[in-house]
């Protein structure tokens, strides 16, 4: 009887002493979920301990900043030390479990997008923390029981997604795939998708959505801004553009190991002789001199670095974050001879002697003296350089070596992600893994000349007729080939016109501009093969609007925003029939495009592996107007007027001086396959005292540019630059290559410091009637050649 009232619910199967109820709401039964055999050995508990920070700071060190590269701040030590002796307990140190721990919290912490420095404050570490302890057992960390129960952790602040990885997989480059991670996102089908052609990884950066990054010299680190940027910022961020452009000099110089004080004393030369980013004596120290310690120092010498300037009364003075002082230039003599420019509005390293206002002749302004202001006295220069460059492996801490042979350990800022394509560290190894296997898998006629080229052509005034008739013979070249051979990069450089347009007169006005492009389309429809497998950028120049409106052709704003859509409907609708046709004819998806980019604009290929900056501007004349000139050493040589003259450039000096200055430019010896302004002539051996005057000037020209580390290192009343834009300007770290397109210059493509710098030129050469000119960048071979082609 008992079992026929027994509900009709009840369990039929399981464990008959333990069932679940079922619910009375639906009235169906519930069926128990059997019990999975557990272990019988019990979870082993952990013995709270109170750990000191000073006691594990020896073994954070190791793991945070030695190992990954972070740095703790004390409120985050004390945060973890907590956190290890509450959940490992006394076997922190004996069993391995702090070391597993710290390991584990500064890689989730770097795939959180956390920054370098790590922080207690705030909830993003305490996150961390937490996920972890939900991955413990034992003071253990076991990935495997957090995948098992929920797959992925997310943060209760809504960072981003937590994905654990077997121990015997987990490695430090697979930790580090999401710390820089933007727009660039590895996946294992979309690489062998994308391997066959290099274009899949190119990349435009406009100088308008570069990141804002600021050197912070007190954490010794990038920092991203977090004002907003404007058009019309605030005057103070005028002071703040030359503050930063100064702070990055100055960290870069003292990063060079000429300007780190050695354990071993050792003799020092009285003057500064070096060769670019290596001093020449590498046993010696020098010790940079703030101005305003010079204050009482009468008499020393010093070597100070400093922004070049004139000052209300017209005299040259050099300033930097403590005041500023007159310099007496009489005497000085330039490091190298004849291979820099030096004008106002550049870092420039002096060494000499200071002498009290007392002693010292010639008037001074009174009311600004003392520590801020300018410093009583003069500052008489011996010897005038330009700071050192560094090269790009070394500021990204690229593993290497350098000219001595000496191996290059990891370091700088890998982490940082100048340009929002990924960081160096984080996506570097990988994507220069997948530029090896895109270069190998081509067979060798592509390699030599296929798709790994990127065609420039500078001044492609499109108001002239004979420039569309040297484009369309250019463009010729390239439309016979294969398809699988074209270029996958032509760069069109302004002046789109040879008169600045929109200010009236017979210059012409916005309906003759946009014919010129309309010109500019009818010539590239012609060519449906280049269009549907090539990226068109166009980057403009002076001449070019809305800038020219009312700067009249004259130095305008920098950076300058491209050219406005108004004027590119036909060139856009160009590249759009040459695609819709490419697809109904051959069933591909043809996505050949164009960017209407600014000056300056960036190509990146294969994320941070290649960076390519082209800029348009006459660097060349601005130099020769403003630079300084020095006396000569002599009567024996060449006399040097104190202002420089328009040909004071031209001056060549043979024999052994010659030959010195070229080990002074310290030149990378891949400069021999460097042309100058004729492409058939090849430049002669580096070795010889016989320089061509074309590939001196080039040489003088790029040295000043990248020992600057700035495109523009002129006052701002020369050429004018956006207050808050000033970071896209900035050469930090050194490119792959750089193209200074400037008409006024020899044409010419040579490596300086593993940077490759070009000059296209013209499109039509002056002087030569029927000449066409431009340069063909391999990205393979990472150089670029000079070609031509009569027309």
């Amino acid at each position: 009887m008992a079992a026929e009232t027994a509900n009709p619910f009840a369990c039929i199967s399981g464990d008959r002493n333990d069932p679940l109820p079922s619910s009375s709401a639906f009235g169906t039964p519930v069926h128990p979920i059997g019990r999975k055999p557990t272990s019988d050995a019990a979870t082993p508990s952990v013995l709270p301990i109170s750990l000191p920070p000073a006691t594990l700071r020896p073994l954070a060190f190791r793991t945070f900043t030695k190992k990954h590269n972070l740095t703790l701040t004390s409120s985050a030590l004390q945060a973890i030390a907590t956190f290890i002796g509450t959940h490992c307990g006394s076997g922190w140190r004996e069993e391995g479990l702090a070391e597993r721990v710290l390991d584990e919290t500064a890689k989730v912490w770097k795939k959180n997008g956390g920054g370098v420095i790590v922080l207690g404050e705030g909830s993003d570490l305490a996150n961390v923390l937490r996920n972890i302890e939900g991955c413990m057992v034992g003071g253990r960390v076991v990935p495997q029981r957090a995948l098992s129960q929920q797959g992925s952790l997310r943060s209760e602040q809504g960072l981003s997604t937590i994905t654990y990885a077997r121990p015997d997989s987990l490695s430090r480059d697979d930790s580090q795939s999401s710390l820089g991670l933007t727009t660039l996102e590895l996946e294992d089908a979309e690489e062998d998708q994308h391997t066959k052609d290099p274009r899949q990884w190119l990349r435009i950066v406009d100088a308008f959505e570069q990141p804002h990054l600021t050197y912070n010299p007190s954490q010794k680190h990038f920092d991203s801004t977090s004002k907003r940027v404007s058009l019309f910022p605030d005057p103070s961020r005028r002071i703040a553009l030359l503050r930063d452009c100064y702070q990055l000099v100055h960290q870069r110089l003292l990063r060079n190991e000429a300007f780190q004080t050695s354990t071993v004393a050792l003799s020092r030369s009285k003057s500064l002789q070096r060769s670019s980013s290596e001093i020449v004596m590498p046993q010696q120290a020098y010790k940079l001199t703030p101005i305003a310690n010079l204050l009482g120092r009468s008499g020393s010498t010093h070597v100070l670095l400093g922004l070049l300037g004139n000052s209300p009364t017209g005299t040259l003075v050099l300033s930097d974050l403590t005041g500023s002082i007159s310099l007496d230039l009489q005497h000085a003599r330039p490091v190298p001879e004849d291979g820099a420019w030096f004008a106002p509005g550049m870092m420039v390293l002096a060494e000499g002697l200071y002498e009290e206002e007392g002693s010292a002749a010639g008037p001074s302004l009174a009311g600004d003296g003392g520590v801020g202001g300018t410093i009583g006295g003069k500052f008489h220069v011996a010897s005038v350089g330009g700071p050192p460059c560094e090269r790009r492996d070394l500021t990204l801490g690229v593993l290497g070596h350098n000219k001595r042979g000496g191996l290059v350990a990891p370091g700088g800022f890998g982490w940082v992600d100048f340009l929002g394509v990924g960081s160096e560290m984080a996506k570097g190894p990988t994507m220069r893994s997948l530029e090896k296997r895109t270069w190998e898998g081509q067979d060798l006629a592509s390699q030599l000349q296929g798709r790994s080229r990127m065609v420039i052509l500078g001044e492609v005034n499109l108001d002239s007729t004979r420039t569309l008739e040297a484009l369309k013979q250019v463009l010729g070249i390239y439309g016979a080939e294969r398809a699988e051979q074209t270029p996958m990069t032509f760069v069109l450089i302004g002046n789109f016109t040879r008169h600045a347009v929109l200010v009236g007169g017979a210059n012409g006005g916005s309906i003759e501009y946009k014919e010129y492009f309309d010109s500019l389309a009818s010539i590239l429809a012609d060519f449906p093969s280049i269009l549907e497998d090539s990226t068109f950028v166009f980057v403009p120049g002076d001449n070019d609007p809305w800038a020219s409106a009312f700067s009249a052709g004259v130095a305008a704003v920098l950076p300058k925003r491209g050219v406005p859509e108004i004027y590119t409907t036909r060139v856009k609708k160009a590249f759009a029939t040459a695609n819709a046709e490419a697809n109904k004819s051959t069933n591909k998806q043809a996505k050949g495009e164009t960017v209407w980019s600014t000056n300056p604009t960036r190509l990146t290929l294969f994320g941070p592996a290649q960076e390519l900056v082209v800029f348009r501007d006459d660097l060349s004349g601005r130099l020769r107007r403003k630079g300084l000139r020095f006396r000569k050493i002599d009567e024996s040589k060449d006399a040097q007027p104190d202002l420089a003259g328009p040909h004071g450039e031209d001056e060549i000096q043979g024999g052994q001086q010659a030959a010195s200055e070229q080990e002074a430019m310290g030149v990378d010896r891949t400069i021999e396959n460097a042309e100058s302004a004729q492409p058939e002539a090849k430049a002669k051996d580096s070795n010889l005292p016989d320089i061509p005057s074309d590939l001196r000037t080039a040489r003088k020209l790029v040295k000043t540019i990248l020992d600057q580390g700035h495109l523009s290192p002129f006052p701002l009343t020369d050429r004018p630059i956006l207050w808050d834009y000033g970071n896209p300007l900035n050469l930090y770290p050194l490119p792959t290559a750089l193209v200074l397109m400037d008409p006024e210059a020899p044409s010419y493509a040579l490596t300086y410091e593993g940077c490759h710098a070009m000059n296209p030129g013209a499109l039509v050469m002056p002087g030569r009637r029927g000449v066409a000119q431009w340069i063909e960048y391999d990205a393979r071979t990472r150089k670029g050649k000079i070609r031509d082609v009569r027309f």
